[in-house]
C-alpha cells in the first residue's frame, strides 16, 4: 500500500474501464457510418445534359445504360469528353425529362444500346427516423460520457459526482517515489535560516518519540512565503528528498474545476491518502489561488473556490499529534490569505524566504557554476556584488544565459564578459539595433554622463558600476550602481542623493544643451515617487512632521493601485505638494552646481562615452577622478 500497489482485481477493472472508454466513440462512429451509407446511392460519374446524352446515343458512343426512375447512368464504348473542361470519362449520368421517356427507349433500341431498367431506390422510414435521432443520440452519448468521467455509474468508485474512481474528483496529488530524482538541502543555497526551520520537520518525522517525550507536537502546517524565485518549491523538493517518508505534492489550482464540489472532494481524497501512508508530507504549491480571504468571490460563500478552502480548513483542523501528517504550502502573496489558514492549529509555522544577500548570492552562483567550464577571469565574488536584488532563480538564469553566450561564440569556456553581458540583458533587455542620429547620440551621452557625474560626486550615492548608451530593451541607455554593502534601511541623506542621481541626466542636458528632452520621463516619475514617500510615509519633511499621508493603497484582491478616500484637508494636501517640490528642486539645484563645478571633467566623460558607448568604473574615474568608497545600498538604473 505504501508503494501505491493495487489489488489484483484492479487489472480487470482497468480492462473494463478501457472497454468502456472506447465503447461510446465506437458507437458514435458506427451511427455516423450508418447515417452516411444508408441513404440513396450517389450518382456514378459526372452529370451531362440530356441533349448531349441523346447525341452520344445517336453517334453510337454509348455501350450500356442503366435506367432508375428519371436517373440514367451510361457507360461509353470509349472515354468521352464531358463538362466545361472536356474531361474524358468512361461513365456519366443524366436525368430524363418528365415527358419523353418512351421516345428515349425507342432511341436506345434503335442505336442497339444494352439497356437495364431498375426500380427506383426509395428512402425507408427507418432511415428518416435515424436521421432525426442521430443528433439526440450524440448529445445523450456525450452526457453519459461526461457522467462517467465524474465517477458516476458502475465502476465509478462511489457513485454519482462524489466518486473517486478516476473521474473529475480524483485527487491530482502526485507522490514522490524513490525512482524520482532526489533533491537535498545541499542543493539549496543561500537560505540557511529557512533550511534550519524545515529541517526540524525532518527530525520530527525521523524520531517523533524524542519530541513526544517532552510534550512537543510537530507543526500541523508550514507556510513558506517569499518573493518569486526565492526557492520555495525547491525547498519543498529538498524536504521530499530528506524526509524519507511519503511525500505528495499538488498545485492548489489543480483542486478547482467548473463542477461545484469537485475541489472539496479532491481535498478529502488527498488528505485521506496522506493519512493512510503516515508519516507523510502533503505539499500544496501556490496556496493563494484557493486560499484567498472568503467573502470576496462573485458567488459569496457558495462558489467552488471557497468550498475547497473550507474543506482544507476542516481537514487541517482535524489533525491530532499522533497522525504524523504535515502540510507544507508555498505562496508569494501571504497578504491575501484567509486569516483562518494562518491561525495556530493549521499553518503553525511561517517560514520566510527572502531575496539573497551578497553572501547568499555568492553561494548560489558557486552552486550553479559547478557545471560550467569557467575561464580564469571569472570572479564569482564580483558577480555576486554586481547582482543586488537578484533571486535564486535569477542567478540560475544568469549562469545559464552566460553559458548560452559562450556557446553562441563557439567558446570552450565561459568568461566574465559573458556573465556581464547576461546581467545587462536580464536587467535592461537585449541590445537593439537603432538608427540614432548624431544629435541624439550626443544627447544620450550627455544625459547618461549627468547621471554618472551625480553618482560619482554625491557622497551618499551608491557606487558606480557601469554606464552605457547602447540601447537595450525599452531604454536607450543606463547608469548602473551597486551598493558597497547590503543596506536594509534608507537614511534621509541617501534618499536625497538618490533623487539627485535620478535627476542628473536632466541637469546635464540643461547645462550642455540648453534644453531638456522626453528622455527624463521615467527619471521624473521615480524621483517624484521617492520624494512623495519621504513626505507622506517616512516623515522627513520638517514642515509636515511624522504623519501618514499616503493616498494610494494596494488592493490585494484586485491586484492594482486604487485611490483611497483622502483622510486630510486640502491645506495639508497643498503642504504635501510643496514639500515634495522642495525635495525635488533642492536635489536638482545641488546637482546643477556639482556639474557646473566639474564641467570640464564631465565634458571629457561625455566625449569618451560617445566614442566608446560603454564605460566601467575605472573608465569613469579616468575622467572624473577617484571617488572614495561609501557604504550605500540598492541598485538603481537612472
Amino acid at each position: 500500500m505504501a508503494n501505491g500497489s493495487n489489488p489484483s482485481g484492479d487489472n480487470d477493472n482497468q480492462g473494463m474501464s478501457g472497454l468502456q472508454r472506447w465503447a461510446l466513440p465506437a458507437l458514435l462512429v458506427g451511427l455516423l457510418l450508418l447515417f452516411l451509407f444508408s441513404g440513396p446511392l450517389a450518382p456514378q460519374g459526372p452529370e451531362v445534359p440530356y441533349t448531349r446524352f441523346t447525341g452520344l446515343v445517336d453517334k453510337g458512343a454509348v455501350q450500356h445504360v442503366v435506367v432508375r426512375g428519371h436517373q440514367v447512368t451510361m457507360t461509353f464504348r470509349e472515354k468521352q469528353p464531358v463538362g466545361a473542361r472536356g474531361k474524358k470519362v468512361r461513365q456519366a449520368t443524366t436525368r430524363v425529362p418528365l415527358f419523353g421517356g418512351d421516345k428515349l427507349m425507342d432511341r436506345l433500341e434503335k442505336a442497339n444500346v444494352e439497356t437495364t431498367v431498375r426500380e427506383q431506390r426509395q428512402t425507408g422510414w427507418w432511415w428518416i427516423l435515424l436521421l432525426l435521432l442521430v443528433p439526440w443520440l450524440f448529445l445523450m452519448g456525450m452526457q453519459f460520457f461526461q457522467w462517467r468521467r465524474m465517477g458516476g455509474g458502475a465502476g465509478g468508485g462511489g457513485g454519482g459526482f462524489g466518486g473517486f474512481g478516476g473521474g473529475l474528483t480524483q485527487s491530482k496529488a502526485k507522490r514522490v517515489t524513490r525512482e524520482d530524482p532526489t533533491t537535498t538541502f545541499d542543493d539549496v543555497a543561500g537560505q540557511d535560516n529557512a533550511k534550519r526551520e524545515v529541517a526540524e520537520v525532518v527530525d520530527f518525522l525521523a524520531d517523533p518519540e524524542r519530541f513526544r517525550d517532552v510534550g512537543a507536537e510537530a507543526p500541523h502546517g508550514m507556510l513558506m512565503v517569499g518573493p518569486p524565485g526565492t526557492g520555495k518549491t525547491l525547498m519543498a523538493r529538498a524536504l521530499a528528498g530528506e524526509a524519507g517518508v511519503a511525500f505528495y505534492h499538488q498545485s492548489a489550482s489543480e483542486f478547482i474545476e467548473m463542477v461545484v464540489g469537485v475541489g472539496a472532494a479532491r481535498v478529502r481524497q488527498a488528505f485521506e491518502e496522506a493519512r493512510k501512508n503516515a508519516p507523510a508530507i502533503l505539499f500544496i504549491d501556490e496556496l493563494d489561488s484557493i486560499g484567498r480571504m472568503r467573502g470576496t468571490g462573485l458567488g459569496g460563500g457558495h462558489d467552488e473556490r471557497e468550498q475547497t478552502l473550507n474543506q482544507i480548513l476542516s481537514e487541517m483542523d482535524g489533525f491530532s499529534g499522533h497522525e504524523e501528517v504535515v502540510v507544507v504550502a508555498a505562496t508569494n502573496r501571504p497578504d491575501v490569505l484567509d486569516p483562518a489558514l494562518q491561525r495556530p492549529g493549521r499553518f503553525d509555522r511561517r517560514i520566510s524566504l527572502e531575496l539573497p544577500d551578497v553572501k547568499a548570492r555568492r553561494s548560489i552562483l558557486e552552486l550553479h557554476a559547478e557545471a560550467l567550464p569557467l575561464a580564469a577571469d571569472v570572479d564569482i565574488d564580483r558577480i555576486a556584488r554586481g547582482t543586488p536584488g537578484f533571486s535564486g532563480a535569477d542567478l540560475k538564469n544568469l549562469a545559464n544565459e552566460a553559458a548560452i553566450r559562450a556557446a553562441r561564440e563557439h567558446k570552450k569556456h565561459v568568461t566574465y564578459a559573458h556573465f556581464d553581458d547576461a546581467r545587462d540583458s536580464i536587467i535592461m533587455g537585449s541590445e537593439r539595433a537603432l538608427s540614432i542620429t548624431p544629435d541624439e547620440h550626443y544627447r544620450l551621452a550627455v544625459h547618461e554622463s549627468g547621471h554618472t557625474a551625480a553618482a560619482h560626486f554625491l557622497p551618499n550615492a551608491d557606487a558606480l558600476y557601469k554606464v552605457s548608451i547602447i540601447p537595450r530593451g525599452q531604454a536607450l541607455g543606463g547608469t548602473h550602481q551597486i551598493p558597497e554593502e547590503e543596506r536594509y534601511t534608507m537614511p534621509e541623506d541617501y534618499l536625497r542623493d538618490r533623487i539627485g542621481v535620478i535627476l542628473g541626466g536632466r541637469c546635464a542636458e540643461r547645462i550642455f544643451l540648453g534644453t531638456v528632452s522626453s528622455g527624463a520621463d521615467d527619471d521624473i516619475k521615480q524621483a517624484t515617487r521617492i520624494a512623495r514617500g519621504m513626505v507622506t510615509r517616512w516623515g522627513m519633511a520638517d514642515d509636515i512632521g511624522p504623519m501618514d499621508l499616503r493616498q494610494d493603497d494596494e488592493q490585494p484582491f484586485l491586484g492594482q493601485q486604487m485611490a483611497q478616500p483622502r483622510q486630510f484637508s486640502d491645506t495639508t494636501a497643498h503642504q504635501v505638494d510643496e514639500a515634495v517640490r522642495a525635495f525635488l528642486t533642492a536635489a536638482e539645484d545641488r546637482v546643477m552646481r556639482l556639474i557646473q563645478d566639474n564641467r570640464e571633467a564631465v565634458e571629457n566623460l561625455v566625449q569618451a562615452l560617445e566614442e566608446e558607448e560603454t564605460l566601467d568604473r575605472a573608465g569613469v574615474e579616468a575622467h572624473l577622478g577617484a571617488r572614495p568608497a561609501v557604504a550605500a545600498a540598492g541598485e538603481a538604473d537612472a
